[in-house]
């Protein structure tokens, strides 16, 4: 019997790709845009996520793996509280007590596959922009998520260590317009705007399940999911006090410690509920629940600055959206959310914002920011800009 000819050609396998990147987030503690992106990648990228130690939490001294992506804690140095803090600012103490970090991180680099030059070092933790300025590579690049500088406490020396990492990569993945302008780069440094996402079919597929906290009768539920501490919460309290038949439901972690034990106005209010931490598999059920999304979010310059996960979240699960103009997606999603301009029009738009029928123009909006295609545009750029090609 003759042999049946094969149809099309024969494609060899991909190389292999090898990734380290240095996050400023735990890949345990929220769901951000590092672990939604690398999830994302194809299957023959090798992927280490550097995470940073923080006190009172889980960190994995030992290597965990998180689907395809290795993770492992490195302890490098960051903004330490109280006097002892400003002895960093003294350059020999800073290298000295650094180096407990540099010599673990090249220990699991080591150990887990990711030695030599021929791999793609990204950087979102400016703390580790030292060591990682150490390491050879055949790509470097910088994922401004965050203006990183604006964090409250920021140290003196962190600026330089943004000069020191910028100064080394070739590429850098934006967010913002807002932080594109921030950013002091040279001539030869290429930029491209990369905002962030949503996993659609996650909060869009309708769930049945209904968390016990927004069970049972009441009011319409003013909800917000994500991070506490950049909310405006003396914005918070007015709208729970002005709208007292309202439950504002708050869902989500604090970075700082005891922050919902210190908000004594917002506990004061007898309508705002704080259900704190909700799993990413499980918060599609909260907000498919809520009444109205709200971003309440402060104006400053680190906000100003920033992409939120959380508005086209909101907009993939239908919901109504209310959000104070407070950066350039929240401006540039106008068409589809209610936004206000000041803290009394917030307040004031509830009814009417609650009342937006707008639910297919929210969700063509959301479809139109998939993590798909983020992540296959942040691929093809790492390849073509380290000269490996494109997919």
């Amino acid at each position: 019997m003759d042999q049946q000819p094969q149809s099309g050609v024969e494609r060899k396998p991909e190389a292999l790709r090898r990734l380290v990147w240095f996050s400023e987030v735990q890949w345990d503690f929220l769901s951000t845009r590092k672990q939604r992106l690398l999830a994302r990648f194809p299957e023959h990228w090798k992927i280490l996520f550097i995470e940073p130690f923080t006190l009172g939490r889980r960190n994995h001294w030992l290597p965990v793996r998180r689907g395809r992506v290795w993770v492992i804690c490195v302890p490098f140095l960051k903004r330490v509280p109280f006097q002892i803090g400003r002895l960093l600012d003294v350059s020999a103490i800073r290298m000295l007590a650094g180096l407990p970090g540099l010599l673990l991180m090249r220990f699991w680099i080591s150990f887990l596959g990711f030695g030599g030059r021929r791999r793609i070092i990204g950087l979102s933790n400016l703390y580790a922009a030292g060591p990682a300025s150490r390491l050879q590579s055949s790509l470097r690049f910088y994922d401004a998520n965050d203006d990183h500088l604006a964090f409250p406490g920021t140290p003196s020396w962190l600026n330089p260590e943004l000069k020191r990492w910028l100064d080394c990569s070739q590429l850098v993945f934006s967010v913002s317009r807002t932080m594109t302008k921030r950013l002091q780069l040279s001539s030869g440094t290429k930029v491209i705007e990369l905002g962030n996402g949503v996993e659609f079919s996650h909060f869009a597929t309708p769930r049945t399940v209904v968390p016990a906290l927004l069970a049972g009768t009441g009011g319409p539920i003013l909800g917000y999911a994500g991070a506490m501490d950049w909310l405006d919460v003396p914005l918070l309290v007015r709208t729970a006090a002005a709208w007292p038949d309202c439950r504002i439901v708050l869902v989500g972690p604090a970075y700082e410690r005891g922050w919902w034990e210190r908000q004594n106005a917002l506990r004061a209010a007898g309508n705002v509920t704080y259900a704190g931490l909700v799993g990413y598999k499980e918060l599609p059920a909260w907000v498919q629940r809520f009444d109205l999304a709200l971003l309440p979010l402060e104006r400053s310059p680190l906000k100003r600055a920033s992409n939120p996960n959380k508005l086209y979240e909101y907009a993939a699960a239908g919901v109504p959206v209310l959000a104070i103009n407070y950066c350039d997606a929240v401006y540039d999603a106008r068409e589809v959310v209610m936004v206000a301009e000041t803290e009394e029009e917030f307040v004031r738009m509830v009814p009417l914002a609650l009342g937006d029928s707008r639910r297919e123009l929210r969700q063509k909006f959301a479809r139109s920011h998939s993590w798909d295609t983020i992540a296959a545009a942040m691929v093809d750029e790492l390849l073509r800009t380290s000269g490996e090609g494109t997919l």
